[in-house]
């Protein structure tokens, strides 16, 4: 909740209210409804998050999982997604789905970390964003679970938009943008800066759970009242 906003105050807001009046007691409400928001990859070093991150488009968290389970055991270092020809990492992947592009971006990627970076997932998101199939999504998830203190001093840094990051700001009225980037802007003009990395996922589970494609269960959501999309 705002510095200063009484509950009487938060009680005058509607869905029709400005959205920089509407924003703060949304955030506040959905941090309490999710407090255990988090990644849901599984990773143990910031390779493993990056490769993570770069399977997980165009699929479920629970089945990067699966394949990541075994994935990280054969591939421990960059150097490794390199010894071996690509299709045999292809195939290792194909589970997650555009298999043969994502095996190309994780090759690409360990290339650059190798020759460029010492063979060490790179901390600033300028650098991360310069790795092949890496955009500001991937590079915001990265940084934030593997370097949360550079990412809270990165002046680069944002908020990871997603599918369901993109579904929920858009219902929420808190952007009319598509683009991610321009999405991404949006959400960091009305979020504080120290909650842009852990309401990521705040967002994202209100979107699995709540504010669900293409039907949205609006009788149990908790800004109900404060979303102009709201079906209730």
């Amino acid at each position: 909740m705002m510095p200063g906003r009484t509950t009487k105050a938060a009680a005058k807001l509607t869905r029709s209210s400005p959205v920089e009046e509407r924003a703060p007691e949304i955030i506040q409400r959905l941090k309490k409804a999710y407090p255990d928001a988090r990644v849901a990859l599984r990773f143990s070093n910031p390779l493993e998050m990056l490769v993570a991150t770069i399977l997980s488009a165009q699929c479920t968290d629970e089945r990067v999982n699966q394949v990541t389970a075994t994935l990280f055991q054969k591939y421990r270092r960059p150097q490794d997604y390199l010894a071996l020809p690509e299709s045999e990492l292809a195939a290792d992947i194909r589970p997650t789905g555009f298999f043969n592009q994502k095996a190309k971006s994780i090759r690409g990627a360990a290339r650059k970390i190798v020759d460029e970076f010492g063979g060490r997932v790179p901390e600033a998101m300028a650098e991360l964003v310069t790795l092949p199939g890496v955009a500001r999504k991937t590079a915001n998830i990265v940084q934030g679970n593997s370097y949360p203190e550079r990412h809270r001093r990165d002046h680069d840094a944002g908020i990871a938009v997603d599918t369901h990051v993109r579904r929920v700001a858009q219902r929420l009225g808190f952007t009319m943008n598509t683009d991610p980037d321009k999405v991404e802007q949006d959400l960091m003009k009305l979020i504080p800066k120290r909650d842009w990395f852990p309401f990521t996922y705040v967002l994202i589970e209100h979107g699995r759970q709540v504010c669900k494609a293409p039907t949205p269960r609006c009788e149990i959501c908790p800004v109900s009242n404060l979303c102009p999309s709201s079906r209730v």
